[in-house]
């Protein structure tokens, strides 16, 4: 049987802020961009590279995967986040 628990928030934000993946994208698309429009794109892509890794995480038993309803929550933040290591990695980009 499938148990359903809520997922925590808390739990959420600290994966969403500090998965490698996001961080790695972000900021090294971030330093290749040449216009600031190219962010969003940085933290989208940086986003689904993240809920990937997540996934596969989860697949390879690393952390078990057993809430339901906080992945759009997770994505979401990740966008966030990863348009903010865009951002630094643009502001520190070779010039």
């Amino acid at each position: 049987m499938i148990a359903i628990n809520s997922f925590d928030p808390l739990t959420i934000v600290v994966l969403a802020a500090l998965n490698p993946a996001v961080i790695i994208v972000a900021f090294l698309m971030g330093r290749r961009a040449d216009q600031w429009q190219k962010l969003i794109v940085a933290a989208f892509a940086a986003s689904l590279a993240g809920f990937l890794a997540y996934w596969a995480g989860g697949q390879v038993g690393l952390f078990a995967i057993h809430a339901i309803g906080g992945e759009a929550a997770l994505v979401m933040l990740q966008f966030v986040f990863g348009l903010v290591w865009a951002a630094l990695g643009y502001w520190f980009r070779a010039r």
